[in-house]
């Protein structure tokens, strides 16, 4: 059977946590960042968990993480 491939740019936006869980950054920080207040822009810096819904399509997508 041949190796099965990572998709790559998953690979970039997901690391693993220490207890299994898929850490991610959060969405909307890239740009229009004047009409965004301080501390949104603040808590998007924040990591946040993969939800519970997702975890088995990325699971697929990333099988060696």
């Amino acid at each position: 059977m041949p190796k099965m491939k990572t998709r790559r740019a998953a690979a970039k936006r997901f690391k693993v946590t220490g207890t299994g869980k898929l850490k991610r950054n959060k969405a909307y920080k890239s740009h229009i960042l004047t009409k965004k207040t301080t501390k949104r822009k603040r808590n998007l810096r924040q990591s946040a968990i993969v939800d519970s819904t997702n975890v088995k399509n990325m699971k697929k997508v990333l099988p060696y993480l």
